[in-house]
């Protein structure tokens, strides 16, 4: 079983910035694309950033120019360094694996969710 674990979330001043990780542990026998999400309060949840295991990556409208995602492929680790936060960054933000833990067994998986506020 893979289990996810997100850290590097809190309080933060607009302007500043956080970097998010994101840590997998258990039997992985490969880890195709990564992801963030998050999910403002009373909204849906929205894809952030993805980065395919070659390294290509995508990034939502809002947060281009600002964020910046990144792997380790030997820690099986997930990185997301957001710069000059605003109040509209505020979210709970959630790293999602596409991951095997044996040949062909492919299945997404998610963490348990890291709380970011940035406060006006």
């Amino acid at each position: 079983q893979v289990q996810l674990v997100e850290s590097g979330g809190g309080l933060v001043q607009a302007g500043g910035s956080l970097r998010l990780s994101c840590a997998a542990s258990g039997s992985i026998f490969s880890i195709a694309t990564m992801s963030w999400y998050r999910q403002p309060p009373g909204k849906q949840r929205e894809l952030v950033a993805a980065i395919t295991s070659g390294g290509n990556t995508n990034y939502a409208d809002s947060v281009k120019g600002r964020f910046t995602v990144s792997r380790d492929n030997a820690k099986s680790a997930l990185y997301l360094q957001m710069n000059s936060l605003s109040p509209e960054d505020t979210a709970t933000y959630y790293c999602k694996f596409r991951a095997a833990a044996r040949w062909g067994m492919w299945n997404d998986y998610w963490g348990q969710g890291t709380q970011v506020t940035v406060s006006s």
